[in-house]
């Protein structure tokens, strides 16, 4: 089946066809082109969305992502990164082996498809004028003919004319005679040129024509397996692709099984872990007969609230708490009674409210600012991180001695390659200084040596810690929940709210109503005043304290001392070293050990060494 031989009379046609081949090769171009620009941008797509929920450094997000549920994602947002790099392929591949190759295929077609028609144009244009001078030179034989006939007539009209002369009738003969031999001659010419026509006829439609149809035809089957093999390439890049994309799902599918529930549970454990006890129960408190309760510092911060209002723990102001502190006493007040003179005062000013138990308010609100408290002092605290718990301690302990060591690592590295380098310009002067990076070399020296100083300290603190924690027994971990950060910054962020107001009463917040305030009296010293209170125990100190903040006191590691007051839920235990030194200490840093037999009051108390 030959274009040549079945079409030798449509080149119109052929060539209308070969051009609608030529436009749907460059539509399918335009089409894989249109496809490579959505590949990248779903790619750039993909790439922003992974960035965009990507931890950011140096963050809180990136602490989060510890967890196995948090890897498992950022997993699958580096794996979706690889997932658009794919996407990205399938865009090179398919601009490079498609688009350009076809592009590059649509210019040289055009020039062959160019060339071949405008040799059928040439042929066409040929034959057309062979048909022309056989046309010609049939006309000029029919007019030679015709011309010898009428020549021949008016010879013998003039030949059987009997009066025309003999003259005459020779040159009608001759004429006769010229004009038969002007259409032999035109009959010969005619027929040679028809020969000659026929000859390039057969050879155009039997020989040019279905040449160069069948050149036509051979192009545009070339054209033809030519946009078959781009559509396979279209398939076949992306399925290149395909193995990749799916160890891509793979990988997410791995992350995703390695979520582990337990284990992210047990790291809230671990990072949130303070290591204290529950606060212990909270005594009864008796309002009926108030004055007969024994006095003490927590008795009196009961009595203390009838000030004002009864707090609101929901109110936004600031709350105040009371001050630890015991003043000084005067001779007639030690002799007058607690009771004696607090009657006085509540019979001399009737309109103002008596003070209301704030103790177990301020236990409470207490322990629900305990994180507050810790971030607050965190933000703010000491070296050694005294100011956490045991358990939270040691574990930024352990993360600082991890980062200095990564920072020595990092330092010795950057001593050795300079070290690497001074060899270098040692041996090959031309190409530097050894000396100028002496300096250099001399200040790393100085770093590591400084960061090795400081991984000693910490690692110091962090066998101090490592070695208390088991020694530490149920009772000497209780906490009530309050958190008793004793370095200076943390101290006087809580004394600020342990602050008395003007007129010696205190409130934990202040109302937004409208409330009656007691005026400045000698009041708050007396009622400040108190009995001795008898000692209940013993206890021993698990800790140094430094007792920075009014009402507290200060000891040292082993020291032995009483107990007069045990913990009512406040985190706060009130010791006695001697008739003039009593104070509160937070109770996770005393061990204490109650004494049914109350010891004497005034019995001088002695520093014992264990």
């Amino acid at each position: 089946m030959s274009w040549g031989t079945e079409l030798w009379d449509q080149f119109d046609n052929l060539e209308k066809h070969t051009q609608w081949g030529i436009d749907v090769l460059e539509k399918y171009i335009k089409f894989v082109k249109e496809r490579t620009e959505i590949e990248l941008s779903y790619a750039k797509q993909l790439r922003n969305l992974s960035k965009k929920y990507q931890p950011k450094k140096n963050s809180k997000e990136e602490e989060e992502y510890r967890y196995t549920s948090t890897r498992a994602f950022l997993a699958t947002l580096n794996e979706m990164n690889d997932y658009a790099g794919q996407h990205e392929v399938i865009s090179e591949n398919m601009t490079s082996l498609i688009t350009a190759e076809l592009t590059r295929y649509v210019q040289e077609l055009k020039q062959e498809r160019k060339s071949h028609f405008h040799d059928g144009r040439k042929a066409q244009q040929h034959i057309e004028t062979c048909w022309k001078q056989l046309e010609a030179s049939k006309r000029r034989f029919e007019r030679d003919c015709k011309e010898a006939d009428r020549a021949q007539q008016y010879f013998e009209k003039m030949d059987a004319d009997i009066n025309v002369t003999k003259a005459d009738v020779e040159k009608a003969r001759q004429q006769a005679q010229l004009r038969h031999q002007m259409a032999e001659d035109s009959k010969a010419e005619y027929s040679s040129t028809l020969q000659k026509f026929n000859s390039e006829q057969h050879e155009h439609y039997y020989t040019h024509i279905p040449n160069i149809f069948q050149k036509i035809q051979e192009m545009e089957e070339r054209r033809i397996v030519r946009i078959g093999e781009s559509m396979k390439t279209f398939a076949e890049v992306d399925r290149q692709v395909i193995p990749i994309i799916g160890k891509c799902l793979d990988e997410i599918t791995k992350a995703a099984e390695s979520v582990d529930h337990k284990n992210d549970s047990q790291m809230v454990i671990e990072a949130f872990k303070s290591g204290f006890e529950p606060p212990g129960d909270v005594d009864f408190e008796d309002f009926t007969q108030p004055m007969k309760r024994t006095v003490s510092e927590s008795s009196l911060s009961n009595s203390r609230g009838d000030g004002k209002s009864e707090p609101k723990f929901g109110s936004k102001s600031k709350g105040k708490l009371w001050p630890f502190i015991k003043k000084n006493k005067s001779p007639k007040q030690q002799k007058e009674p607690l009771s004696h003179r607090f009657n006085e005062f509540m019979t001399s000013k009737p309109k103002i409210h008596c003070f209301r138990s704030l103790k177990r308010g301020l236990s409470l609100k207490l322990i629900n600012l305990n994180t507050q408290v810790w971030s607050l002092i965190e933000g703010a605290g000491p070296e050694d991180f005294s100011n956490l718990p045991p358990e939270q301690r040691r574990k930024k302990l352990q993360q600082k001695v991890d980062e200095l060591n990564r920072d020595i690592q990092k330092e010795m590295d950057s001593r050795d390659a300079l070290t690497k380098m001074k060899d270098v310009y040692i041996k090959n002067p031309q190409m530097g200084d050894a000396a100028s990076v002496d300096h250099r070399l001399a200040e790393l020296g100085q770093n590591i040596e400084k960061l090795r100083l400081e991984v000693q300290k910490f690692e110091g603190w962090l066998a101090e810690v490592e070695g208390r924690l088991p020694a530490r027994s149920e009772q000497s971990r209780r906490q009530s929940g309050v958190y008793e950060a004793q370095n200076a910054s943390g101290v006087n962020s809580c004394a600020q709210d342990r602050e008395s107001s003007p007129d010696g009463s205190y409130t934990e917040e202040q109302s937004q109503e409208t409330e009656m305030k007691v005026p400045a009296t000698d009041f708050d010293d007396e009622f400040d005043d108190e009995e001795p209170l008898p000692t209940i125990g013993t206890c021993k100190a698990l800790y140094t304290f430094e007792g920075q903040n009014e009402g507290t006191i200060s000891v040292a590691e082993g020291e032995m001392l009483y107990v007069i007051e045990e913990d009512k839920g406040d985190g706060w235990t009130r010791i006695r070293r001697n008739e003039d030194e009593e104070g509160y200490v937070p109770t996770s840093y005393v061990e204490v050990y109650l004494d049914k037999n109350a010891k004497d009051v005034h019995k001088p108390l002695q520093k014992i060494s264990e």
